[in-house]
């Protein structure tokens, strides 16, 4: 036991106020966007980079993050991530009206993204340090059930804040990153540290890649993925990391040890975890979009409807932390793959009934599957490296996870574009209508507000009413080829847990494999 065993759940408790910011904000910006945009005038372009320049600085930044952690320390990286996240959070709802309004947000938004990255590597590489091996199975399940939970308190949050001002959304994380920086001072986590050069030429090479790979990700909805700047942001990142791939083989100090992958459980705990996340995330866009258009339940009730699922998630969760600490990550992992999949695709089956009350039984099997899986596979993969990587394998995990996500986004998001139109074609034709108002139609309920679709209304005239009855049920239906494919990606996961996942719990990993000589340096 480490001098912080005896405040091992005081830790705990700080590490989870500090990384709770950054996920109550993946969700909780997007419920207030209408009102941002009406109060400062945005264009719809700036209101995508609100979203989306967060989720990107997040994803560039995690494996330096990771790396930054364990050179000067995993307790002053928390602190500093927490101060730049709280401190962009305000400036954020300080923005001033006026021309700069929009450049303002977007980089303090990039900013917010960027302490993330810094803060949740060595936030994870604490819980890890403060537990003994035999008993961070349960306290992980405990630091993803209650973080991952977050995530749906977003919409709730949101829809009451805006109520006052959408600047209190930014506000809430003061107090907050308050809470936190008190429990830290006040549980005093190890700063564990090993002093080494950073590999600056890798670090750039990674954040490059990385962030022109999800950056044509994410932008493919709006440039479509017919654009020449989707597919050279996407071939330019693979490239990117092709050579960021050949430059940490041969560098003295890498930024990742990339050696690691050579350990068959953390290669497949990280391939899981890249599945796993398709739907993940994704599942809580698609999810709110169809709770508010099909269901038609106001921002709040939506994050009452993603709750259902995270009932699930966070008693499977406890289930499969106890599984890890007795006998390994295997059963928990192969099993949660298994329900999710049956979860999943049991949900999509019933979207269409448009009741929530034929589709609960199925949104907690999914939770539940998801819960199963999620805590297991990310604590495997970090216990099999010596406590002085933690904080560069949970930047590798990051990393893969939010490739994972961003991937999904983008093909499940354009999948339920094409399959929203398809239907709404073939519905609004039945009914007499053309096929130019089908595509107005699909647009303004895709993305473009209820303004949009009040224009469209009101140019349908009398009409309108019939022109959007058949909306619910069709994007009910578009929505439920995304979450077959769900079903598919976790039933692939399965068959690469069954087949490739090994038996049998991890034993401390004491001493560090030394780096083999390379012939680069750090430059």
């Amino acid at each position: 036991m480490t001098e912080t065993g005896n405040n091992s759940k005081l830790i705990l408790a700080a590490m989870i106020f500090a990384v709770a910011m950054m996920f109550i904000d993946q969700t909780i910006v997007a419920i207030a966007v209408p009102s941002i945009q009406e109060d400062l005038s945005l264009t719809t372009t700036g209101v995508q980079w609100i979203i989306n320049g967060y989720l990107l600085a997040l994803s560039a930044l995690f494996a330096f993050g990771g790396r930054i952690a364990d050179v000067a320390g995993h307790r002053k990286m928390v602190v500093i991530g927490v101060i730049v996240f709280a401190t962009a959070s305000a400036l954020c709802g300080a923005t001033p009206s006026g021309s700069l309004d929009e450049a303002w947000l977007i980089f303090f938004r990039l900013v917010q993204g960027a302490g993330a990255a810094l803060m949740f590597p060595a936030a994870l590489a604490i819980v890890l340090g403060a537990f003994p091996i035999r008993e961070r199975g349960r306290a992980m399940a405990i630091f993803f059930a209650i973080t991952g939970g977050l995530t749906s308190i977003g919409p709730i949050a949101g829809g009451f804040l805006t109520e006052w001002t959408w600047r209190a959304i930014f506000w809430v994380n003061i107090p907050v990153a308050l809470i936190a920086l008190f429990l830290i001072w006040r549980s005093k986590p190890d700063d564990n540290k090993t002093p080494a050069p950073i590999d600056f030429r890798g670090t750039v090479l990674i954040t490059g890649g990385m962030g022109l790979l999800v950056l044509g990700l994410q932008q493919s909805a709006v440039w479509s993925w017919s654009s020449v700047a989707t597919w050279a942001c996407i071939v330019a990142g693979l490239l990117i990391l092709v050579g960021f791939v050949a430059w940490e083989r041969r560098a003295a100090h890498p930024l990742l040890r990339l050696e690691v992958f050579r350990d068959r459980a953390f290669t497949v705990d990280n391939v899981v975890l890249f599945l796993l996340m398709i739907p993940f995330v994704p599942l809580f866009f698609f999810a709110s979009m169809y709770a508010q258009i099909s269901l038609g339940e106001s921002a709040s009730e939506t994050g009452l409807y993603l709750l259902i699922f995270f009932a699930g998630f966070a008693v499977a969760s406890q289930w499969g932390g106890r599984v890890l600490d007795k006998v390994g990550a295997r059963p928990s992992v192969v099993v949660g793959c298994a329900v999710a999949a049956v979860g999943f695709y049991l949900w999509g089956d019933s979207l269409t009934e448009l009741s929530v009350s034929d589709q609960w039984i199925y949104i907690v099997i999914a939770g539940a599957g998801v819960g199963l899986v999620l805590s297991p596979a990310n604590t495997d993969a970090l216990n099999r490296v010596p406590k002085e990587r933690y904080g560069e394998a949970t930047g590798i995990t990051q990393t893969v996870r939010n490739f994972g996500s961003s991937l999904g986004l983008a093909v499940l998001g354009s999948v339920l574009i094409v399959q929203n139109r398809s239907h709404l074609e073939d519905s609004l034709s039945a009914k007499g209508f053309s096929t130019d108002q089908a595509h107005e139609v699909a647009d303004c309920v895709s993305g473009g507000g209820e303004s949009a679709c009040s224009q469209v209304a009101h140019a349908a005239g009398s009409k309108a009413g019939q022109l959007f009855s058949t909306v619910p049920h069709d994007f009910a239906l578009a929505t439920q080829t995304v979450f077959y494919a769900f079903a598919a990606v976790m039933a692939v996961a399965f068959v690469v847990a069954l087949v490739k996942m090994p038996s049998g719990k991890v034993e401390e990993v004491i001493e560090e494999t030394p780096a083999p000589a390379g012939t680069a340096g750090p430059v």
